[in-house]
């Protein structure tokens, strides 16, 4: 008797344990059937450059971002975005991606709805050649840009005003490229 009245307070202790841990948020894979579209390919060319930069899902259900930077007609950037829609982001939430890539530097972009050209908040994503990797970036560690320069002024982002997520590549060296992407969460602190 004396056992098993030790034994039901530790089993509920470690129930609320268990409980208590989060798996984080996923917010886009690419497992189903019509994953691509809420994604779409911006490059250059709004603004005369020439740089080619598309995606496909792949058969190991991965968002796949190829193509070739070039920095022709001042161009030099392509990138990949989900299309507007409310993401449900909370202060103090981690943004975290598995990607592949080429060991090139790309950047992780979160888009807010208001109607500022070419502005977003960055984060860098240093890849390694073929290896996979979990990018964890706090949203108050990214930075706003407008033009590819940040402002130092614009604030923080406000996580209810985030409504895409998406990478670029502009790292100022022409030439092809590819990233996967497996999947892209997001970590909520508990409160």
């Amino acid at each position: 008797m004396i056992h098993k009245m030790l034994v039901l307070p530790l089993l509920i202790l470690m129930g609320s344990f268990v409980m208590a841990e989060e798996k984080p948020l996923t917010l886009f894979d690419f497992t189903g059937a019509e994953a691509a579209k809420d994604w779409q390919a911006v490059n250059d060319g709004v603004m005369g450059g020439v740089s080619e930069g598309k995606f496909k899902i792949t058969d190991k259900k991965t968002l796949e971002f190829f193509g070739t930077l070039s920095l022709e007609n001042n161009g030099g950037f392509a990138s990949v975005r989900t299309k507007a829609k409310k993401l449900g982001f909370e202060k103090g939430d981690t943004v975290i991606a598995k990607v592949r890539g080429d060991g090139r530097e790309y950047m992780l972009n979160l888009y807010v709805n208001k109607p500022l050209i070419a502005f977003s908040y960055r984060a860098t994503v240093q890849t390694k050649e073929d290896e996979w990797i979990e990018v964890k970036v706090p949203l108050d560690k990214f930075e706003a840009t407008s033009f590819g320069r940040v402002l130092k002024d614009a604030g923080a982002v406000k996580p209810e005003e985030i409504n895409a997520v998406g990478f670029m590549l502009g790292d100022k060296k022409a030439g092809p490229f590819k990233m996967e992407i497996e999947w892209i969460k997001v970590e909520r602190v508990e409160k």
